[in-house]
């Protein structure tokens, strides 16, 4: 009985460490990429962007590496 419940518990430890390390991997792999605060039309194109506008709220990148960052 004693050995069945060593056992168990040492299959959980293995399989919470295992999870664990899991996380941790993920966490690494879903770093987000640096946020631009504004770029330039030129920026915008050459990054594969359109220059869009929004009503209110002024022009912005769309599509490509800028997206959705703000037109200086």
């Amino acid at each position: 009985m004693r050995i069945r419940r060593s056992l168990g518990l040492a299959i959980a430890t293995a399989a919470l460490t295992g999870l664990s390390l899991s996380d941790a991997a993920a966490a690494q792999v879903s770093t987000p990429r640096t946020s631009v605060t504004s770029v330039t039309p030129e920026q915008c194109q050459q990054g594969g962007g359109t220059v869009s506008s929004r009503p209110y709220a002024g022009e912005y990148c769309s599509g490509g590496t800028y997206s959705n960052s703000p037109i200086a």
